[in-house]
C-alpha cells in the first residue's frame, strides 16, 4: 500500500482535532478587559495545544516522506498516535477550565507523553518495514530531542502535584524545543 491514503487520513484527523479545539474556546461574556483576562487560561491552553498539534503535523509530514510502502503495523502505529492526539482537545479544555489545578495539568502531560511514545512507535514501525539502513533510520540517529522530551513530560506530570505552573512551563519548554525545525529527515532525503 502507498503512503498517500495514510497521509490524507492523518491530515484530516489532525484538522478535525484542531477544529474541535477551536470550537471549545469560550467567547467572553462581557466587553471589558477583566472579562477578557478571565479567558486567558482557555486561550493560552489552546495556543499551546495548537502548537503541539502543528509540531506533530509538521513532523508527521516529514516522517511520511521516508515511507515508500505502508503495512498493517504502520497503519496501527499511526492510528495509535492519532488516538492520543485526539484527546488533546478534551485535556486542553479541562486544563483551561481549571488552571492552575494539579490533576488537569498532570493529565495533560500524560496525554502529551503517550502521544510522544506513540510517535516513537510509529517511527519504529516505519524503520521495521523499511530496514535499519532506511532514510528514516539514518535520519533518526541519536535523536536527542526525542529522548529529552519524555523525561520533561514525566517531570511535568510529577511536578503538577507540587506546582502546576512549573508543570505547564515544562510542557511549554518541550514545545519550544520542537519548534526549532528538525532538518534531519530533509538532509537524508536530500542526500539520497
Amino acid at each position: 500500500m502507498g503512503k498517500d491514503r495514510l497521509a490524507a487520513f492523518s491530515d484530516g484527523v489532525i484538522a478535525i482535532i484542531i477544529t474541535i479545539m477551536v470550537l471549545e474556546l469560550k467567547l467572553p461574556h462581557g466587553a471589558d478587559w477583566a472579562t477578557l483576562a478571565r479567558q486567558g487560561p482557555h486561550f493560552l491552553s489552546y495556543v499551546l495545544s495548537f502548537i503541539y498539534l502543528a509540531i506533530y503535523w509538521n513532523n508527521h509530514h516529514h516522517l511520511l516522506h521516508t515511507v515508500t510502502r505502508v503495512d498493517g503495523l504502520i497503519l496501527w502505529a499511526n492510528s495509535h498516535l492519532l488516538s492520543w492526539l485526539s484527546l488533546i482537545p478534551a485535556t486542553t479544555a479541562w486544563l483551561g477550565d481549571n488552571f492552575p489545578a494539579a490533576l488537569p495539568a498532570a493529565v495533560y502531560g500524560v496525554v502529551l507523553l503517550l502521544a510522544a511514545i506513540a510517535y516513537v512507535l510509529l517511527q519504529s514501525a516505519i524503520v521495521h518495514r523499511h530496514g535499519k539502513r532506511s532514510a528514516l533510520a539514518r535520519a533518526l540517529g541519536n535523536d536527542l530531542k526525542g529522548k529529552i522530551s519524555p523525561l520533561l513530560y514525566i517531570a511535568g506530570i510529577g511536578l503538577a502535584f507540587v506546582s502546576p505552573l512549573v508543570s505547564v512551563a515544562l510542557y511549554v519548554l518541550v514545545a519550544a524545543i520542537w519548534l526549532v525545525p528538525d532538518r534531519r529527515i530533509e538532509k537524508v532525503i536530500g542526500e539520497s
